[in-house]
């Protein structure tokens, strides 16, 4: 007769790392790759060589392609996090019952991460490559940019002559922020927001709220020397 199969685990051979620790060293393989995609697609965009990723992260170019075999599987997963923020953003301020606040709110959270997380400002302010249709989820989120600003505009929450495209004027003006550091920025960000947001309202109270406090700028912070630039990987 045949035998009986064991319902014993195999017998970890001498030498060999056991299953977990290979599914372990995995993940964290991953993450580092993960984060050095990260970290160049902000630098260089996400055009940039898959070998300079590589390179970053400490692994061969064969083991990226294992774990993420195209460019756009890679960049994806990448920016998977960033995308989540974003659609989650979005919903929260569709739920709002008050158009206005939900608007100002969503705006706070974009300011907020596109002066903090580069990734965010090349998911948010740029494109991916085509294979990935980013063109179908820019034109979702100025769809709905658009509702957001409908609703605001309809509950006289905002001023009539108020454009949806005065939301990309002011994430550009807020993006210009990105290279100060976050104690600088994020407060800049949300004073710079919250200034503009009273001027967007059709019936600005006679004493609005007070405006967040001023971030330690001055005319210097305009430039900045080649040395304080955020670094550039090499192809």
């Amino acid at each position: 007769m045949p035998a009986q199969p064991s319902h014993n685990p195999p017998e970890h051979t001498p030498g060999t790392p056991p299953p977990d620790a290979l599914r372990a060293d995995a993940r964290r393989n991953r993450e580092r790759v993960l984060e050095a995609a990260r970290e160049v697609f902000a630098a260089q965009g996400v055009d940039a060589p898959m070998s300079a990723v590589a390179r970053r992260a400490g692994v061969g170019v064969a083991t990226l392609y294992r774990r993420f075999p195209t460019r756009s599987a890679l960049v994806t997963a990448a920016f998977d996090d960033q995308l989540a923020v974003c659609a989650t953003a979005f919903e929260e301020a569709l739920a709002d019952p008050d158009p206005g606040h939900g608007l100002y709110t969503l705006l706070r959270k974009v300011c907020t991460t596109l002066v903090t997380d580069r990734g965010f400002e090349t998911v948010f302010m740029a494109g991916f490559p085509a294979s990935l249709d980013y063109d179908r989820e820019r034109a979702c989120a100025e769809e709905r940019l658009t509702h957001l600003v409908r609703r605001a505009r309809d509950a006289g929450r905002l001023r009539e002559d108020f454009s949806p495209a005065d939301i990309p004027l002011l994430l550009l003006a807020v993006s210009g922020l990105a290279s100060q550091p976050p104690e600088t920025a994020v407060p800049a960000a949300h004073r710079l927001l919250t200034y503009l947001f009273q001027s967007f309202q059709a019936d600005p109270p006679p004493r609005p709220a007070p405006l967040p406090p001023a971030p330690a700028l001055d005319l210097s912070g305009l430039h900045r020397p080649l040395s304080a630039q955020p670094s550039t990987v090499r192809p």
